[in-house]
């Protein structure tokens, strides 16, 4: 990882007292880094932290794209052909949009390059789909990069904790430092952030969880930054198209091949031009009919094939995961939750249990549709955060 220090003096409007909100007040020359995407979520963070007194560090993960360049310094460019996008949440525009916030704020603004880290994201993303699943890289960038390498680079600085812009809480449950949602329910990210290690939560913060996206941009419009109105990120970084398919096939051009796509007694009915071309759940743009609506019920990396079938096919009571990450003590038995299978799932009721070291179960109390290997699976109780883990297998009802 390279740094890039970019260090200005524009003080915008001071109007950071007018704030009402729950303080978090740092302890004796308390410093944090802060994770600055160029969006309205993490410049509100950084000004309310900054305004509570917090030594505020502004930081931007420069993730890379061929051809950019960033003013405040040089920057190594990959030989990969990946492109950022400019509705993602690390292009070069955000990077600006970062700088000028921190300027605003007077506080200290680096660019870190984490190219060669972000690679593996790019290669977990591109070997996922090769094998037949559907991954998540936003969770896993989580995980290994803003809640990873971030606070090792926090300790480098002397930062105590590490702050984002996410939709989530920490706080305080019975003496213990807890993860739960975000007071906007239709932005909710807590599900993004499972993977924080519950020793770790005490050194993260989460600024802006106790307010909703409509008083974030308010906050934004009252302070004069002009990302007050940014549209959110609406698409994964690095697949700026949404061509997902094609980002493998350029990455690893011999893993699609064409293949068969079976109905649910194993009968050829059509062809595929490769497995990574479709999702579990997808009805569209199948190539195949059979005179009702059918869904991907299963893909199969090892044969490359792809087996559809009518929606009730899709029916799963459960799902075992792996990877698995507790927030409060695990428990070997069958306890109520709620379950969220995907980020934009609503909650079910279900019951979860951990089946060994890096595993749980979780048991649903009505059949869920398009459980994804792949996918992460989230658990809470009421609004906190239980335990989540990686599908590995659905648990099919027939």
């Amino acid at each position: 990882m390279s740094v890039i220090l970019a260090r200005t003096k524009y003080r915008g409007p001071s109007t950071l007292t007018r704030m009402s909100t729950t303080r978090i007040d740092p302890p004796p020359g308390g410093k944090i880094l802060v994770a600055m995407s160029g969006g309205v979520d993490s410049s509100v963070a950084a000004a309310l932290l900054a305004r509570d007194g917090w030594e505020v560090v502004g930081c931007f993960m420069r993730l890379g794209s061929p051809g950019e360049e960033l003013d405040a310094g040089p920057v190594l460019h990959s030989d990969s052909d990946i492109r950022i996008g400019h509705k993602g949440c690390c292009s070069i525009t955000d990077a600006a949009d970062a700088r000028r916030v921190a300027g605003q704020l007077d506080v200290p603004f680096y660019v870190c390059n984490f190219k060669k880290d972000f690679g593996r994201i790019i290669d977990y993303f591109v070997g996922e789909y090769n094998d037949g699943r559907t991954p998540n890289p936003c969770v896993r960038c989580n995980d290994w990069l803003k809640f990873g390498k971030l606070h090792e680079y926090a300790r480098q600085l002397g930062a105590s904790h590490v702050a984002s812009g996410h939709h989530a809480r920490i706080e305080s449950v019975q003496g213990e430092p807890r993860l739960r949602m975000g007071a906007d329910s239709g932005k909710d990210q807590s599900y993004v952030l499972f993977g924080a290690r519950r020793q770790q939560l005490g050194e993260m913060l989460l600024p802006i969880g106790g307010y909703t996206k409509d008083e974030i941009r308010s906050l934004a419009k009252e302070l004069g930054l002009g990302v007050h109105n940014k549209p959110d990120s609406q698409e994964i970084c690095f697949v700026p198209d949404d061509d997902y398919a094609g980002l493998v096939s350029r990455t690893t051009p011999d893993a699609i091949q064409e293949g068969e796509i079976h109905d649910l007694e194993g009968n050829v009915i059509g062809t595929h031009r490769g497995h990574q071309h479709f999702t579990v759940g997808q009805r569209r743009g199948l190539g195949v009919s059979i005179g009702l609506p059918i869904y991907v019920v299963d893909k199969n990396a090892e044969t490359n094939t792809v087996t559809v079938g009518p929606k009730k096919s899709l029916a799963a009571s459960g799902c075992r995961a792996d990877e698995s990450n507790w927030h409060v003590d695990a428990w070997d038995e069958l306890r109520p939750c709620m379950a969220k299978i995907r980020y934009n799932a609503d909650p079910v009721p279900a019951r979860v249990r951990s089946t060994g070291p890096d595993h749980i179960e979780v048991c649903f109390d009505e059949p869920q549709d398009a459980v994804a290997p792949g996918q992460a699976v989230v658990c809470y109780e009421g609004d906190l955060v239980i335990c989540g883990g990686w599908i590995r297998e659905a648990m099919m009802t027939s």
